[in-house]
């Protein structure tokens, strides 16, 4: 079985559970032999700082405040960001970080207060990644043409960006492409109802692919509706290598060399 990288995934709800030794045999069995947990917040950096010094070679980590965890103090977190890149075990990217419009709330000024927040932690990680020169993974929901105008003015190096769990259609993909970025696809492109994303991924092809669980969320079909997890990634793939064309072989070591690649990963 050809091996292949999870490339976002949050393994911190697992290591609580007390089931991540479990979870990541579960993994290999399918052929998931690494994973990129990710950072949503200050509250889990630390954790996945140790899971990557524990786990060599099988949990890489980022860093990050996700939009969503955005509030009053993320500056303070903010300024802690930097001192993860001094450690021995180093992050290998900045995220998730960018801008989410679903989540906030009815209240339209509070929505709009919450938003520039989000606005203004986003342009500064940006900032922080561009004087640390490493890449970014960005989230984006129901903000996509936001998050590329705060790209574009941030002077990012776009081809060190990544839109994870790109859920928008070939439009928005082929706005990236234009800018070298790359575009990450979760569990959902095996969805019925997931054609715009299916057509965004083949606009930016096989050579460009790279594929995540995004667990505990979005869990691929024959899944769907229930807790995801980094194993489950064999079906995102197996489903990816018959919309392209592919071998699993040849999917396998294609989107596995773009991770290694975009992540720097060893």
């Amino acid at each position: 079985m050809n091996s292949i990288i999870d490339t976002h995934t949050h393994l911190d709800r697992f290591y609580h559970k007390g089931t991540l030794d479990t979870v990541l045999e579960a993994a290999v069995n399918e052929g998931v032999d690494r994973v990129v947990t990710v950072g949503t917040d200050f509250d889990d950096w630390d954790l996945y700082g140790e899971l990557a010094k524990s786990y060599q070679g099988k949990i890489d980590y980022t860093v990050g405040i996700h939009p969503c965890s955005v509030n009053g103090s993320w500056e303070v977190a903010s300024r802690k960001i930097a001192n993860f890149w001094t450690r021995e075990k180093a992050p290998v990217a900045l995220g998730e970080i960018g801008l989410d419009r679903f989540h906030l709330s009815k209240d339209e000024s509070e929505a709009e207060k919450v938003f520039n927040l989000q606005l203004d932690a986003f342009r500064a990680q940006l900032e922080i990644s561009k004087k640390l020169n490493v890449p970014v993974v960005v989230h984006s929901r129901g903000a996509f043409r936001e998050c590329v105008e705060v790209i574009d003015d941030s002077g990012m190096d776009w081809t060190r960006v990544v839109f994870h769990c790109f859920s928008e259609g070939p439009g928005e993909m082929k706005q990236l492409m234009d800018r070298g970025a790359f575009g990450s696809f979760t569990g959902i492109i095996t969805f019925k109802n997931a054609e715009p994303i299916r057509d965004a991924a083949k606009l930016q092809g096989l050579g460009r692919l790279m594929i995540e669980t995004d667990a505990p969320y979005l869990a691929p079909m024959p899944h769907r509706g229930k807790p995801n997890e980094p194993s489950y990634l064999r079906h995102t793939a197996d489903y990816c290598a018959v919309i392209f064309g592919s071998t699993p072989s040849e999917l396998a070591a294609v989107t596995t060399e773009n991770a290694f690649s975009f992540y720097g990963l060893e």
